[in-house]
């Protein structure tokens, strides 16, 4: 099952606010997580997927798309969210999970074909963000492998913990996946990239009215 854990996202992306206001880093949490759940939409190989969460934009998103939704009413983050979430799918007798972040608006499903073709039949496959810290994409099998903890330097503790169980684990450099949007020069990355994803439009219309700085006066 692929798992995408989503906070409230009234209050997302404090991190970047130096350069835009909480309703704009909302729409902007808002707009990723529509970009992440429409690309895994389209792909036709998808296994079943759920958000894990309780605000009400991302419920109404899985229900357009129809994904599951995993209640998040405590919202205690992305390492208890999916804390949980891993107990319900070994509890349902789910082999695998694949842990997706909502703020990856770059994924393709072409990069999904690959965690899956690399996939072991027991072991984990990790992604790495761009700048080596984050994980950005994280497939276990069994399920609870081992636990996922998240932050902002979460990759070198996934894979010592990967390696420690003395099953495979495989880490892939995978562009899309890889870029995530933590601070503002994640958004620049963002904008330097080709494609028109919602986000990017997003930020470019931003950037053409003023309201977020063009590259080089962040």
């Amino acid at each position: 099952m692929i798992l995408i854990p989503v906070k409230n996202l009234s209050a997302a992306k404090q991190r970047l606010a130096a350069v835009l206001d909480q309703p704009a880093r909302t729409e902007l949490a808002q707009t990723m997580l529509r970009d992440v759940v429409t690309a895994i939409a389209a792909w036709p190989r998808r296994p079943a997927c759920a958000l894990v969460t309780s605000d009400p934009y991302a419920v109404e998103l899985a229900r357009q798309y129809d994904f599951e939704i995993i209640p998040d009413p405590a919202n205690p983050g992305e390492t208890g969210a999916i804390e949980m979430a891993t107990r319900l799918c070994v509890e349902r007798g789910i082999d695998s999970t694949l842990v997706i972040p909502a703020d990856i608006p770059l994924i393709q499903s072409s990069e999904l074909d690959q965690i899956f073709a690399h996939a072991p039949f027991e072991g984990t496959v990790l992604a790495p963000a761009a700048d080596g810290r984050g994980t950005n994409a994280a497939f276990r099998r069994p399920a609870n492998l081992f636990p996922l903890r998240f932050g902002n330097d979460s990759f070198k503790p996934h894979l010592a913990s990967a390696q420690a169980t003395g099953k495979p684990c495989i880490v892939l450099q995978l562009p899309g996946i890889s870029v995530d949007m933590d601070n503002p020069e994640d958004l620049q990355q963002l904008l330097a990239h080709p494609g028109e994803t919602r986000t990017q439009s997003l930020i470019r219309g931003w950037t053409l009215d003023g309201r977020f700085p063009a590259k080089g006066a962040v």
